[in-house]
């Protein structure tokens, strides 16, 4: 099976997107549970992040 590396992925799981940007599981969970979360894709009741849009978020931030 290809392994296609986690900064070329367009979607992360929570999972991937906790080692990628050092953010704890529960705090991502938390930063998602929004109904219009711009960020988040949900694929039946898993909740991927859109990378790129997460990217443009976190960029906005002073703190998480």
């Amino acid at each position: 099976m290809l392994s296609v590396p986690i900064w070329e992925k367009a979607n992360l799981t929570l999972e991937e997107a906790a080692a990628y940007y050092g953010i704890g599981i529960n705090k991502l969970r938390a930063l998602t549970d929004t109904d219009h979360c711009p960020y988040v894709l949900w694929v039946g009741s898993k909740r991927l992040i859109k990378r790129k849009a997460f990217e443009k978020y976190l960029e906005s931030l002073y703190s998480v």
